[in-house]
């Protein structure tokens, strides 16, 4: 490699990683990126003169810091007043249009990170400083460098504060605090405290292994000619910073409070942590005319979203057996709410869980509550005991049978197959839509059925008839009649809900699908070898199906014969068309069924998934498309109409 094809190659390295970190559209191999980088480090190994500032290879700082040296902001990094419902926008708005009449709003995500100011000039990268005081930080610039989505050099030649917020994805976070678990480290609270102590690291190379993500948001000192903050965001963008997954500017309050209801309706969907959305003049006089007050611009709000921490009292830890027999402990918390749903429980997984954070009942504790799951404890302030919370100890017998519990790795099982709670639990599921479908089949008929000894297992359903339903209590002839006929419609049903209704653990709907597809009604002597063969399905899953169908075998071949499951039926291969070997996701209201739509494309040979990703070829969508399709546009991924899909046909 000579000195010009060096520069081609960081030129290239660049672009991929761009692609790659900003766009979250690779456009090479990891395989082809780590050859061509480990030729940019012999050459500058062997040339240290000739090394280029906006090396990739220049990111990974390796000198540790002795402690952070303070710098100075060229101009101060504001707060934001923070508003918290719908009247107060009322009001802000007031106070912005008694100031100027004639503006509109830019209304962006609020990240949940750490803030970060970026100073250019010359094109180069000079300082990171955090936010500090507003008007000093700490400079952090080397630890900035291995943030892949701060460019080192970009375009723009002059002066320019860069001013954006450092976050860690969802995603990454599970992992770091996995493997800190895994270290004997104590997790990170939340993805902000993450991303905030990862960029403080004195050691670069820590803050270097933390993939964090750095999203503008704004400018301090800069000469840029654009009127509308709108355009100069586009610009910076166009730098190569990282764009948000949603923006837009409105022209007053219901287009703005419509924003904010999408925005707090996605945020989930979104891989970063959002804690409201910051809405600002878009006209920069505008701005400039209304000026600050001496804590916040006049011209910006943070509208939050409602709290999803909240502080509660642990009242006490109740014990629920699953259909598979594992123990589960559930704590009890005093009533709280979060995002006006009321919260009285917090999952803590296991037991080992409950002694790392050293949970009592009568703690104190900080719960989170992400979507619609249910909420979990993230955090003990054990600064706030007063001597009376009490230990929890391990169990050594299962709650509701009264039998000897088993220690399997971290979880705790009950081994009783005749236990009421896994037989009760094991019927409402094998019952349930995603399986065999029977309704009129919930959860207090099934209580009832095994409480009077009708059924202790799910081939007692099969055994029912009209004399022992009429037996019961609220079961009149027409009661009983539909809910024999719902399980006798349950025989024929296809292979995957069968096999899915057994609720074998880690084998799910479509665990269930790639098995019958790949053996039919083989399904039940497969070996672990075939089963690793299929892509997506692992060793750990693999071996609870084998060891579910060894000790089930007999049940299973008993329901096998009178249900009479039917295989998939091997579909004619595809003939070429646009859509074959393409993964596509359907999105919005179209003109016929989307259930009808997916067979129409899977018997053309697509794989229709229900999610958007980087490996999505096609986004097709109808009306009211909603977030799938703006992160199909973010991601690059095709997006094609009704009508588009049918003329590609």
């Amino acid at each position: 490699m000579n000195k010009q094809e060096y520069k081609q190659a960081v030129e290239k390295l660049n672009l991929w990683a761009y692609h790659y970190y900003v766009l979250d559209d690779p456009i090479m191999t990891d395989e082809e990126y780590d050859k061509l980088y480990k030729e940019v480090e012999e050459y500058e190994a062997a040339h240290h003169g000739d090394i280029l500032k906006d090396s990739p290879t220049q990111r990974v700082g390796d000198v540790v810091s002795e402690g952070f040296v303070k710098a100075k902001h060229l101009s101060r990094m504001w707060s934001l007043e923070d508003i918290f419902n719908a009247q107060e926008l009322q009001k802000w708005l007031e106070k912005a249009y008694r100031l100027d009449k004639n503006i509109t709003f830019y209304c962006e995500p609020k990240y949940d990170g750490a803030s970060l100011n970026l100073i250019y000039e010359n094109g180069e990268l000079q300082q990171g400083i955090t936010r500090g005081d507003g008007t000093v930080g700490e400079l952090i610039t080397q630890n900035v460098k291995t943030i892949k989505t701060v460019p080192l050099s970009i375009e723009h030649k002059e002066l320019i504060e860069i001013r954006g917020e450092v976050v860690i994805f969802k995603d990454e976070f599970e992992k770091i605090n996995k493997e800190r678990l895994k270290n004997g480290e104590p997790p990170f609270a939340n993805p902000r405290n993450a991303a905030a102590g990862s960029l403080r690291q004195l050691d670069p190379s820590i803050t270097a292994k933390r993939n964090l993500v750095f999203l503008p948001y704004g400018v301090g000192i800069n000469t840029l000619p654009h009127k509308l903050l709108s355009d100069k965001m586009a610009y910076i963008y166009d730098l190569g910073f990282r764009k948000p997954p949603l923006r837009a500017v409105t022209k007053g309050y219901d287009e703005i409070e419509a924003m904010y209801e999408r925005m707090k309706e996605e945020r989930e969907s979104y891989p970063m942590m959002l804690d409201g959305m910051v809405v600002k003049v878009n006209e920069i006089a505008a701005q400039i005319d209304m000026g600050y007050t001496v804590k916040v611009p006049r011209w910006a709000v943070a509208y939050k979203f409602p709290a999803v921490e909240k502080i509660t009292r642990v009242k006490d830890i109740i014990l629920q057996v699953g259909r598979t027999g594992v123990v589960t402990p559930v704590a009890i918390v005093e009533p709280t709410e979060i995002e006006g749903a009321v919260v009285e429980r917090a999952t803590l997984h296991n037991f080992d869980e409950i002694e790392r954070m050293d949970i009592r009942i009568g703690d104190k504790v900080i719960i989170l509550r992400s979507g619609d799951v249910i909420p979990k404890i993230v955090k003990v302030l054990v600064h706030e005991r007063n001597g009376s919370e009490v230990k929890v100890e391990r169990p050594k017998n299962c709650p509701v049978c009264g039998s000897e519990l088993l220690q399997e790795d971290v979880l705790i099982k009950c081994q009783n197959l005749t236990c009421e709670a896994r037989v009760v639990n094991s019927i409402i599921y094998f019952a349930s839509k995603q399986c065999l479908n029977i309704d009129g089949l919930g959860n207090k008929i099934v209580e009832q059925l095994f409480n009077v000894g009708l059924v202790k297992s799910v081939l007692d359903l099969f055994d029912l008839n009209m004399e022992k339903l009429l037996q019961l209590e609220g079961f009149k002839e027409k009661k009983a009649r539909n809910l024999l006929n719902a399980i006798e419609r349950a025989k024929g049903c296809e292979l995957w809900r069968f096999i899915n209704a057994l609720g074998i653990e880690h084998i799910g709907e479509v665990a269930s699908k790639m098995i019958t597809e790949a053996f039919g009604l083989g399904y039940l002597h497969v070996t672990q070898e075939q089963l690793i063969a299929i892509d997506g399905i692992g060793e750990e899953m693999a071996e609870s199906y084998l060891e579910f169908m060894r000790v089930n075998e007999e049940t299973v071949v008993k329901l096998q014969e009178i249900l009479q499951p039917v295989p998939p039926s091997k579909r004619e291969e595809a003939k070429e068309n646009p859509f074959k070997g393409k993964t596509v996701v359907l999105t919005g209201t179209m003109s016929e069924p989307r259930p009808l739509i997916k067979e129409k494309l899977e018997a053309l040979g697509a794989k229709v998934s229900g999610s958007v990703s980087k490996k999505t070829d096609y986004l097709i969508y109808g009306e009211d498309a909603g977030s799938k399709y703006d992160k199909a546009v973010s991601l690059g991924v095709i997006t094609l109409n009704e009508e588009e899909m049918k003329n590609l046909l």
